[in-house]
């Protein structure tokens, strides 16, 4: 288990008490139950080996570090009743919510960020040792001592994983989450201006963040940033529950209403979710980002110093969000949103040793392979047209209109 916030040691080290300037008051603070960093960790090496397919590295440290993890999220789950697997006493990512109200015990059951993103990584590890050599997989399994049953149960858990939904369909952010109270935005903005950080707004006035449908940030919204699709609604189905494009527009939609933004890192997320159903909205979260630190948005964070997740976010979004590079089964595809907004964009990148620059531009994108490159043939493709690109060669696709989330706004239907 890794910590959520850590020294020099790597041990844990976020704070137990957390000041708020509003009130002037030392509040507990339980974000260390934040284990879905763990998740996180995870998929950072898996992208990094499908990006770079650095065998060598995934050999001697990705594996061990993705297996162990994988091990820790085997350890903690109930499978009550239901014949599901539920994670109890966590926090996800949006962070006011850290209990239910009137609890006395912290945390709160099968936040549905964590749990998919669990239900992913059961299916994930098992491929992580198909990859490795037979004799280094089974030295790996003897050295730290992995056993037949640790990999049926995560292949048990990849299959039932409980995921909690509204009466509609909506993924609910944790079990109970429907159940909360809806909080009067309009009020607030009213009377506060600013409320990115309703929670000590709230706090300051004898109420509770936990008691509202409400999210400092991204939470159930981040599974449609980091996933594509294609494979979310795969995770989905193999957890034998229902998910089509409507699960996803309401879900986004539903969230976005409820959510303050009290990190900018929070605009990246809706940014990059919205690029393909909301074309105009996430460009407004684009912005807002971009802008950020240059505007000092937070009144007095850039004095110490620039967010540099929120200024690589915005590259991520130029060019996984809005360009829509995804790496699936090996191959390097491209899925433009925005459409006229990116004629003339073009950026560098590398795919598997292999730098290339990509252009958009008059209804088209190139993938241009860089004349020096000496590594092997790279396959890129948009939709359905895929083809093998070797270094010193281009090739252009024609763009047609994106297979993206239908989505109609609230209030535009």
């Amino acid at each position: 288990m890794f910590p959520w916030q850590s020294g020099s040691d790597g041990k844990e080290e976020t704070q137990v008490v957390h000041l708020n300037p509003l009130s002037g008051q030392w509040e507990p603070d339980l974000s260390h139950n934040q284990r879905h960093v763990n998740a996180a960790i995870f998929y950072n090496i898996w992208h990094y080996y499908e990006a770079t397919q650095d065998l060598e590295f995934l050999r001697d440290y990705g594996a061990e570090m993705m297996l162990e993890i994988a091990r820790f999220w085997a350890s903690i789950p109930h499978n009550p009743e239901r014949d599901r697997y539920e994670i109890h006493g966590v926090m996800g990512p949006d962070e006011f919510h850290e209990k239910y109200p009137g609890a006395e015990e912290g945390g709160l059951k099968n936040n549905a960020y964590t749990n998919v993103m669990v239900a992913w990584i059961s299916k994930t590890v098992l491929e992580v040792l198909d990859l490795l050599p037979d004799g280094r997989a089974q030295a790996l399994r003897d050295r730290i001592g992995i056993a037949d049953e640790e990999i049926q149960a995560w292949l048990e858990m990849s299959r039932k994983m409980f995921v909690p939904f509204h009466d509609d369909g909506v993924i609910s952010q944790f079990e109970g989450y429907e159940d909360l109270e809806e909080l009067d935005w309009d009020a607030y903005r009213e009377k506060y201006g600013n409320i990115p950080r309703l929670d000590r707004i709230l706090r300051s006035e004898g109420d509770n963040p936990n008691r509202y449908k409400l999210a400092k940030q991204a939470d159930t919204v981040l599974l449609f940033f980091l996933f594509s699709e294609q494979t979310l609604r795969e995770i989905i189905d193999r957890l034998g529950y229902e998910s089509t494009p409507e699960t996803a527009r309401r879900t986004i939609d539903y969230y976005d209403k409820r959510t303050s933004h009290g990190s900018t890192l929070s605009f990246i997320a809706h940014a990059g979710v919205l690029a393909a159903i909301d074309p105009e909205s996430s460009m407004e979260r684009f912005l807002v980002a971009l802008e950020s630190d240059v505007g000092d948005v937070q009144g007095g964070t850039t004095k110490e110093g620039i967010h540099m997740g929120v200024m690589s976010g915005t590259l991520d979004l130029i060019q996984r969000g809005y360009a829509g590079s995804s790496i699936r089964d090996g191959v390097l595809s491209f899925d433009p949103r925005l459409g006229e907004r990116l004629d003339g964009l073009a950026f560098a990148m590398q795919f598997r040793g292999m730098p290339i620059r990509v252009t958009l531009e008059g209804g088209e994108l190139t993938v241009a392979a860089d004349a020096e490159g000496l590594s092997r043939p790279i396959k890129v493709g948009v939709g359905d047209e895929v083809v093998e690109l070797c270094p010193r060669n281009r090739q252009t696709f024609a763009l047609g209109r994106s297979a993206s989330y239908e989505y109609e706004p609230e209030g535009k239907r």
